[in-house]
């Protein structure tokens, strides 16, 4: 066996763990606090109850709800000035991807004199950071206990930033601040997590036996809830496994890192403003047909994941048995069926496909090697679809 490492993060799971945001704040001594989220998440109250107890405990708050989707660099910039004027010295982020992605790099830019345009790329931030607390409010991301933020760069490309610095002093995951999130959310962000953990089961690399296994839990625990998270938003029990997934395939991929799928992706959110999880559902089918040769083998162990009774039959069949019930799944979730459905047109593949190739941290790791003609050729396949879905 291979030697391999496997890092992470202290996590509070639970209903209603949230309301101990304040008490760890106040166990270590914080005396000014920066909460960041959103007005999406602002304005649904999901972070009342947080700052009422800051509050009361006497710790000093400062409000930044300016994050927005794919946040881009100034906004961050802009935070971490505030944090270093009014002395802030912890950093508690409320929210989905984007919020806790911005959360940690404030924590970290407020704390050292590195600019945001110096670290992006693997391991450059190494100083110090704020104390930091991430409290994720959708099953999607699993930022909470990754290394990794990702910002958009003032040149309009998304950038991502890996370190060790970002992972947070404490992960607090509460269902109940997921209730709320309405289908047309929690099915990308669901499909997005689904993502992390089939991509860091076949990571080329670091795949290793611990990463394994939180993937495997990971996707199981995924398939079988969102659906039921679908049908009935208010079920707490679905959208706690949903949750618990969602950050097994966090811690993951983390360690074993995600490939193509997202080397695809992010071209797509950046240019044409889709949501990072149904930029990855949109082209997850065509990525998977595409590393078959290469993954056969993984792909077929994990059609009895994501099917429970499946009955093995030989490793090609059971390859393209998984492919077939995942793009299904993405189907059932509401997922258009092409990339036309989101303003994309066949004018569109040739810039795409450049943008895909610059992704070389994540190409990397593909089980299988990709060029720009077929990055191309996956975005041609995934422009024409097999049919469509409205969404949810």
């Amino acid at each position: 066996m291979k030697p391999f490492t496997f890092q992470t993060t202290n996590i509070l799971f639970g209903v209603g763990e949230s309301s101990k945001i304040a008490g760890l704040l106040k166990d270590h001594k914080a005396a000014h606090a920066m909460l960041v989220t959103d007005e999406g998440v602002w304005a649904a109250g999901l972070t009342r109850a947080t700052e009422a107890a800051i509050a009361k405990a006497g710790i000093t708050l400062t409000l930044f709800k300016e994050v927005v989707a794919d946040p881009p660099s100034y906004v961050i910039e802009a935070a971490a000035e505030i944090c270093r004027e009014r002395g802030v010295d912890t950093v508690v982020a409320i929210g989905g991807g984007s919020v806790l992605d911005t959360g940690k790099l404030v924590a970290y830019l407020a704390q050292t004199p590195d600019k945001l345009d110096d670290i992006y790329g693997n391991d450059l931030a190494t100083g110090e950071r704020l104390r930091l607390l991430l409290v994720p409010t959708t099953a999607g991301t699993g930022s909470e206990v990754t290394p990794i933020a990702i910002a958009t760069a003032s040149t309009g490309e998304k950038k991502a930033v890996v370190s060790t610095s970002l992972l947070p002093d404490c992960a607090i995951l509460d269902a109940k601040l997921t209730l709320g999130l309405p289908p047309h959310v929690t099915a990308p962000t669901g499909i997005d997590a689904m993502v992390h953990a089939i991509e860091a089961y076949t990571s080329k690399i670091k795949k290793n036996p611990i990463s394994d296994q939180f993937a495997l839990k990971a996707l199981a625990l995924l398939s079988t809830n969102l659906k039921k998270a679908l049908m009935d938003g208010s079920d707490i029990e679905a959208r706690s496994q949903m949750l618990l997934g969602s950050m097994l395939a966090g811690m993951a991929f983390a360690n074993a890192p995600v490939a193509a799928v997202h080397a695809l992706a992010y071209p797509i959110g950046a240019n044409f403003h889709v949501s990072h999880g149904l930029s990855n559902a949109l082209v997850l089918p065509y990525v998977l047909e595409f590393n078959r040769p290469a993954a056969e083998a993984l792909y077929a162990e994990l059609s009895e994941v994501i099917q429970p009774g499946y009955r093995r039959r030989s490793d090609a069949a059971d390859a393209a048995a998984f492919i077939a019930e995942i793009e299904a799944y993405c189907r059932a979730c509401g997922v258009p069926g092409s990339l036309s459905a989101v303003g994309i047109g066949e004018g569109d593949l040739s810039k795409l496909a450049e943008d895909a190739m610059k992704h070389g941290r994540l190409l990397v790791n593909n089980p299988r090697e990709l060029d720009y003609d077929q990055a191309r050729a996956i975005y041609a396949r995934a422009l024409e679809g097999r049919g469509g879905a409205s969404r949810p």
